[in-house]
């Protein structure tokens, strides 16, 4: 009798790296098409020399470290990483903005820890953050969304912005500063929240425009929970987090506090909970771990809101969180099998 034998593991894997990060990319396209529709192509912009910056600097990476390029450049974890820092840069970023990026995010944040499955840190946040504190500027100031643009804007205008040196004035025609930073600079000079928002910039229950790219980001999200790419604990964790923190001071000061969906339908908050904190390589691990670093993230983002020196707290909140991912996961083992 002869039988027959193979390796483990005995059942073959339902997702492989390159299929995760091709669902992500799907996944992330109603964001994209939102953002292009409420904040024009200088979107596109950024994800052509952030996805193609970052695949050069991995590649080039590879050949230093003699590793093989050409399954490492097809698993499109690089892809993945260069959208999601284009996603994230406002859309009127000078085209160096996004190329620095790109390559703080693959040579120092990924490859210098030894590459994909090494790293601590989300390579997309460190660089985010890298840009912020070097470039706040440029880093805080975004186009203004369709329904506020002047008459007659053009691409011809919005490529000068991008690619060449535009006057002060024919900037600060195009942009302003984020829902986010405008609540902050507002409150401290004690306005209310119903003033505040009776500003064009905000909408009824978020920023103007920005709504709709939450939404378009959470119907994504909701996609890779239902392929199971991703698991819910660490979205509803950081949503529960954000919200729970927010619905507190929002009782006790609501004429000073932003509401809960003021704070979850502007900036990246969906993007983070459903693409860039759910990372497989820089997230907890355990179930439950899961859920306390998404909390964490989402308690961290209102901190730094509200009180922090940067009117977005989404990167440096992952960033901190991935900090203590090894004692969340230490803390939180999950039960040995048979465990009574």
């Amino acid at each position: 009798m002869h039988f027959l034998t193979s390796n483990a593991p005995f059942i073959a894997p339902q997702n492989s790296i390159q299929k995760m990060m091709l669902w992500v990319i799907v996944a992330l396209l109603p964001g994209i098409i939102t953002m292009i529709w409420q904040f024009g192509y200088g979107v596109l912009s950024n994800i052509i020399i952030c996805v193609s910056t970052a695949v050069v600097a991995e590649a080039v990476m590879l050949y230093l470290r003699k590793r093989p390029i050409v399954p490492f450049i097809s698993d499109l974890s690089a892809v993945v990483t260069g959208l999601l820092l284009a996603l994230a840069l406002p859309t009127l970023a000078p085209w160096w903005i996004p190329f620095i990026g790109a390559i703080v995010a693959i040579v120092i944040a990924k490859h210098l820890y030894g590459g994909l499955g090494y790293n601590p840190f989300n390579p997309a946040m460190v660089a985010f953050a890298v840009l912020i504190v070097s470039y706040p500027k440029s880093m805080t100031v975004w186009m203004l969304p369709q329904a506020l643009l002047p008459s007659g804007t053009s691409f011809t205008d919005i490529f000068t912005i991008i690619f060449a040196q535009p006057s002060a004035s024919a900037v600060d025609a195009l942009t302003s500063a984020t829902p986010l930073d405008e609540m902050k600079t507002q409150l401290g000079l004690n306005r209310t929240i119903d003033e505040i928002m009776s500003a064009s910039i905000f909408s009824n229950i978020a920023g103007n425009g920005w709504q709709w790219v939450s939404i378009a980001y959470l119907l994504g999200g909701v996609t890779l929970l239902f392929k199971k790419i991703i698991s819910w604990h660490i979205p509803v964790g950081l949503l529960f987090g954000l919200s729970l923190i927010n619905v507190i001071f929002y009782l006790i000061e609501p004429g000073a506090t932003p509401s809960p969906s003021f704070h979850l339908l502007s900036g990246g908050v969906m993007l983070g909970a459903f693409f860039i904190a759910t990372d497989p390589v820089t997230a907890a691990t355990t179930p439950k771990g899961r859920f306390i670093y998404g909390m964490l993230i989402g308690l961290l983002t209102y901190i730094i809101r509200s009180w922090g020196g940067y009117p977005e707290g989404i990167a440096f909140a992952v960033i901190l969180t991935n900090m203590a991912v090894p004692l969340i996961d230490y803390y939180t083992p999950p039960r040995v099998y048979g465990h009574k």
